[in-house]
């Protein structure tokens, strides 16, 4: 698949990831070359956050620039994280993108630090497509895929006949049958590749006989009258009012959940851990639960990120490869 494909999927199907991407990636839609400057505070701002005492900083790096989409990944470093390294001692400038390829190319030029908006399936194809020396740090709060009501209004309500709304680009789709077999409604054909799983993957749809209404992502929301359930990406559920909490069942796996990504030669500076620790601090993680419910959040944290009521359906991860290289 060529990276303008993915970017074009990407800007059709997400936000990520934030984003994040592959559907994924970010939070905004727009696929316009732009990016936001945002000011540098002066001096330290006022946080709740616990950090080390004022002046404990990379002294070779004070000033850290993070690039995101716009949305809920630069709400994340507006609200807490840019107070709590501030208030460590750093400068923290945040500049914002309106697409999905920009990020990266700025990160590999230098004109950023660091880059959070994207899962490691679309960070992984990226480098390797642009030749680009990048590593992912650390995962964030990511709005997952999920299966919403339809006209059933519970997953109880599964018949044989049915009908299941799915976003049509390839790496969502590919979500979406991975979603269906950990419930049980299809099975996939054994040693499959999870993240590019296609309609010719599908081994047994004898149970259920569901038949599968491809859609634009845009439009699941708007055509859940239409059919019994409802495969909805998160940042389009949020977009339309619709509550991730709300999700009959969330992708158990872990390979969506978006990443930072710095140059490979910044892994072991301070100024690293510094933002990496910010991200995983107390503080952030009750900003992250009080603000992103019903998000999928990082592995490390060592939740049980599915907000949704419990289901039989399995909980091993879909993906272990991917899963696997992320950690």
């Amino acid at each position: 698949m060529k990276l303008t494909d993915i970017s074009r999927q990407l800007a059709t199907a997400l936000a990520t990831v934030g984003v994040s991407g592959l559907v994924l990636v970010g939070c905004n839609n727009s696929s316009a070359p732009e990016a936001n400057k945002e000011p540098v505070t002066e001096g330290a701002t006022e946080t709740t956050t616990e950090t080390a005492a004022t002046g404990d900083i990379d002294p070779e790096h004070s000033k850290i620039v993070i690039g995101t989409t716009e949305g809920d990944f630069a709400d994340m470093v507006r609200n807490q994280v840019k107070g709590s390294l501030e208030a460590q001692g750093y400068e923290v400038e945040l500049v914002t993108f309106t697409d999905y390829v920009r990020p990266n190319i700025a990160l590999a030029d230098g004109d950023l630090d660091i880059n959070i908006f994207q899962h490691k399936p679309y960070l992984d194809t990226f480098k390797k497509e642009n030749n680009l020396d990048l590593v992912e740090v650390f995962q964030v709060p990511t709005a997952p895929l999920g299966i919403y009501t339809g006209k059933k209004t519970s997953l109880d309500d599964a018949y044989k006949g049915m009908s299941v709304s799915a976003p049509n680009d390839p790496s969502n789709f590919a979500r979406a049958l991975v979603m269906m077999d950990d419930l049980g409604w299809i099975k996939l054909k054994d040693n499959i590749d999870p993240l590019t799983a296609s309609k010719t993957d599908i081994a047994d749809n004898s149970k259920y006989d569901i038949k599968i209404v491809e859609l634009e992502a845009a439009q699941l929301p708007r055509a859940r009258d239409e059919v019994d359930f409802a495969i909805i990406n998160g940042n389009y559920a949020t977009d339309a009012g619709i509550k991730l909490t709300d999700a009959l069942f969330q992708e158990p796996s872990f390979a969506y959940v978006n990443w930072s990504a710095i140059k490979t030669a910044d892994k072991d500076k301070k100024w690293v851990k510094d933002v990496t620790n910010a991200y995983n601090s107390d503080a952030f993680k009750k900003y992250a639960h009080e603000t992103f419910p019903g998000y999928k959040y990082p592995k490390i944290w060592g939740e049980n990120n599915a907000s949704a009521p419990a289901t039989t359906a399995p909980t091993t991860d879909s993906a272990p490869a991917a899963e696997a290289a992320a950690q």
